[in-house]
């Protein structure tokens, strides 16, 4: 059997499967159609952001039967399409939990410090030290939406800092009494740092658009380390231009690479190219985890972590 992976992931990856008997075919800088002619005789695909697993793409793989995503979001892959060809969907979704939570602390601190613009300012030769005064998390109230096991991770730091914390998620029914398990409206109207934990789908898309941030604080800010399109950009930006809100922390666009996004450029925005999940750690247990879902599926029909349901394929 043979599995392509047509994203750069972690060597661990590749051994596993080499040892689990799999051929793998290793082409991190393929284009669309090398990756679609490589698939006609592959059993498995492993994925990371990267690759747009569209219809298009499976058309003509017959051998297909397993995707493997190196991390959580699927929003890349054709779930549908995929179940369509009776190819079945699985991820990794514990395994960039920590940098991603990490990550949005970072974005977080980063904010609150001026640590962007001082650096940049200090980088030209300035020295400006009243200008980039910043403001504490300690004492802040952080509303979490969605929690997972980012949002878990988030709040657990929170606590650390100091902070008060509020939690939306309404497909958890308790959470620990640390936290104030909370409506959205609460979220947005009481929290001095939103932060968004939850995956795209039809429901979340545009989840946080004009109409919830003229409700938040004036001085409330908005963090995004989950998936790009959850909040409306357009919104943002004319929000952050108005100084409707104090700013906002991206790490997730709704077009990526944000070509002519109106989010680029503006000093109320500390951001960065979706780098959440990019640690050696997180690419690493991402990469192990995948690997040995594949290849545990492929030689002995074990399923774990799958986001979709198919009917066996019969054997070639």
């Amino acid at each position: 059997m043979k599995v392509l992976i047509s994203d750069a992931i972690a060597d661990e990856c590749i051994s596993i499967l080499k040892q689990e008997g799999i051929e793998v075919d290793y082409r991190p800088s393929a284009d669309t159609q090398e990756i679609k002619e490589a698939l006609k005789d592959a059993e498995g695909l492993i994925v990371r952001s990267g690759t747009k697993v569209t219809a298009d793409l499976m058309e003509g793989a017959e051998k297909l039967k397993v995707i493997g995503r190196a991390g959580a979001g699927v929003d890349n892959i054709d779930i549908d399409a995929a179940t369509g060809k009776g190819v079945l969907v699985m991820n990794s979704p514990s395994g960039n939990s920590i940098s991603a939570a990490e990550h949005t602390f970072a974005l977080m601190l980063a904010f609150a410090r001026n640590i962007h613009l001082a650096h940049d300012s200090l980088s030209s030769g300035q020295w400006e030290r009243k200008k980039y005064k910043g403001i504490e998390l300690y004492g802040k109230t952080l509303g979490i939406i969605g929690f997972g096991r980012i949002g878990k991770e988030v709040a657990k730091r929170a606590l650390a800092f100091g902070m008060k914390v509020k939690v939306y998620d309404p497909y958890i029914p308790e959470i620990d009494s640390q936290f104030e398990k909370s409506e959205l409206e609460e979220i947005i109207k009481d929290s001095d740092i939103i932060t968004v934990h939850i995956p795209m789908s039809d429901k979340t898309r545009g989840m946080i658009g004009s109409e919830e941030i003229a409700r938040m604080k004036k001085e409330a800010i908005l963090v995004n380390c989950s998936r790009g399109g959850i909040i409306e950009e357009k919104a943002l930006a004319e929000a952050l231009c108005a100084g409707k809100i104090r700013g906002a922390c991206i790490d997730v666009y709704e077009n990526e690479p944000p070509v002519n996004s109106p989010l680029c450029g503006s000093e109320r925005i500390c951001h960065t190219p979706h780098l959440a999940a990019s640690t050696d750690e997180a690419q690493a247990r991402c990469g192990v985890m995948i690997a040995q879902q594949v290849a545990d599926f492929l030689n002995n029909g074990n399923i774990v972590s799958a986001v979709n349901s198919v009917q066996e394929k019969e054997s070639e």
